[in-house]
């Protein structure tokens, strides 16, 4: 299948409408067992977009951070995150909601593109949902690659305060090796009890206490 490339229509179109400030949305770490959910904001000038943005999943780790530096000299961003307590709290999908809101509101956005096809609905400004819009839309490229360089390099700081889980290479995601380490090494404050696997370790070890 040919990959998408994406284009900066939806942004012309939401000028083209009256939108002054338009800013297209992504998230990463809806997925792991471990971290928080990232999301981040950008608003792109047309006349100095990086060259090769793609869907952040698309390029390999050098280029995205090759491109990260890219975007942050040339563009307008907004980074928030939902924490680990938030995401147990609210459930993962409001909670990534929550964080796109904050990273938003961080751009005064009058219309925000978003990766996906749900609005979140905390935002104070028009938006439009866009099916596989970190493949369709340049500004959503652009948010889904400084989403998924912040939030690794989150965990690989967390890695370092909890050595065995392999975050530095699985970014907390359900690999092999991190489902072996929660058995062996017990579930951390950076884990999220909501999710299956975590909340099953701290149900057999209250089962082996009580």
């Amino acid at each position: 299948m040919v990959a998408l490339i994406p284009d900066f229509a939806h942004e012309t179109e939401a000028y083209a409408r009256g939108s002054v400030r338009v800013v297209g949305v992504d998230e990463v770490g809806r997925g792991p067992l471990a971290g928080p959910v990232t999301a981040c904001a950008v608003r792109l000038d047309p006349d100095h977009i990086p060259a090769g943005l793609r869907d952040s999943k698309l390029l390999s780790a050098p280029r995205r951070e090759a491109l990260f530096d890219e975007i942050m000299a040339l563009a307008e961003v907004s980074v928030a995150h939902a924490s680990v307590q938030e995401i147990d709290e609210l459930n993962i999908l409001r909670a990534s909601h929550l964080a796109m809101e904050r990273a938003i509101s961080g751009l005064a956005a009058d219309h925000a593109l978003i990766d996906g096809n749900l609005i979140p609905r905390g935002l104070t400004c028009s938006a439009t949902a866009i099916v596989k819009g970190d493949a369709r839309c340049l500004s959503i490229s652009a948010a889904s690659i400084v989403a998924k360089v912040t939030r690794d390099r989150i965990m690989v700081d967390l890695a370092q305060q909890h050595p065995g889980y392999g975050w530095e290479a699985n970014a907390g995601y359900p690999t092999k090796a991190h489902l072996e380490a929660l058995q062996n090494l017990g579930v951390t404050a950076w884990h999220r009890r909501s999710f299956k696997p975590v909340h099953n370790i701290l149900y057999q070890a209250i089962s082996v206490t009580s």
